[in-house]
């Protein structure tokens, strides 16, 4: 017997449970993997509250990296003893052994940690994916917006953005978060819980806006986001930490300047096992290079998960967390 973190009804972070399962032998294209770190990402919030439903009883989880322990039939590119890491599911990497996909694992290069491994791949390639790939994406000298830029996505896109030579101005909730965004790259910053973000935007940009907005916020951002676009400007909408953003009339995207809005995941970015390792061969080799630093600011043992999910929705965490088996 192994353990996991599993759940039966939605709800707040009491329903994760620490449970005895069983684990039999991979199946065929399948690798079994001992994890030795676990991500946790707000999208598993949203799995375990009913926002994104899933079939009950679940497991949870999108993000693990660990040890391969055998490999099922079919199984060629990978074998016993390889370290390897993977995101965005099947679900259950709140686990301390799981069968997963063999064309969903990427190998961990030398010099990366298994906890920076699993601090950066949803993250990460998310990162990846909103600056490289989407069909506009930001060119040196551009400024952008980027909501929760102190989160463990937003420090990574404050690295990514100064790499690039991208001006990212981000939004935080307190000095203290300010702070660390700077010093990850941000070129400026905004307290929301004191300023206008918007009349903050038009300050800083000179009254020329900004072409893009990354927003994870939702509800709470999203109109308002739209008036920091110039004409023809993107709005991207990648996440829902403040709640689903509701029916809107797309009416006025014409009256604030033909505005584009998308809405993207990383699995249809990384549907592809060529994109999914081509986008991990990036961002390794972006870290590689020191040019992004990712380190775990939180850790928690994984039956833990609960207190994990309490201090990441109370907005008490920073940048990335882990939860070791």
């Amino acid at each position: 017997m192994t353990h996991a973190i599993r759940f039966s009804k939605t709800g707040g972070p009491e329903v994760l449970q620490w449970e005895d399962v069983s684990v039999a032998a991979p199946g065929q294209g399948e690798c079994q993997v001992r994890h030795k770190a676990v991500g946790l990402n707000y999208i598993d919030t949203y799995h375990r509250t009913g926002l994104y439903p899933l079939p009950l009883p679940s497991g949870i989880g999108l993000e693990a990296a660990g040890v391969v322990e055998a490999c099922g039939p079919g199984v060629t590119e990978f074998k016993p003893g390889d370290r390897v890491a993977y995101a965005n599911g099947p679900i259950g990497a709140y686990s301390e052994l799981k069968n997963h996909p063999a064309d969903r694992l990427v190998k961990i290069p030398e010099g990366i940690s298994f906890e920076q491994a699993a601090s950066m791949m949803l993250q990460g390639l998310t990162v990846q994916y909103l600056l490289r790939r989407l069909h506009l994406t930001p060119k040196a000298g551009d400024t952008v917006l980027w909501h929760a830029a102190a989160g463990g996505i937003g420090l990574i896109a404050c690295q990514w953005a100064r790499a690039l030579g991208v001006n990212l101005i981000g939004t935080v909730s307190s000095e203290e978060k300010a702070k660390l965004a700077r010093e990850n790259g941000a070129a400026h910053t905004i307290i929301y819980t004191k300023e206008d973000f918007q009349a903050r935007v038009m300050e800083i940009t000179g009254g020329k806006k900004v072409p893009i907005v990354y927003d994870s916020v939702g509800k709470d951002t999203f109109v308002k986001s739209l008036d920091c676009l110039q004409a023809r400007g993107l709005m991207v909408s990648f996440g829902n930490a403040s709640g689903p953003v509701g029916p809107t009339d797309l009416g006025i995207l014409s009256a604030k300047g033909s505005l584009y809005v998308t809405r993207p995941t990383l699995i249809s970015y990384t549907a592809k096992r060529d994109e999914l390792v081509a986008a991990a061969k990036e961002l390794f080799d972006m870290v590689l290079a020191g040019k992004i630093k990712v380190t775990p600011r939180q850790s928690y043992p994984l039956k833990d998960a609960a207190q994990a999910h309490r201090d990441l929705e109370g907005r008490k965490t920073t940048g990335s967390t882990v939860l070791v088996p």
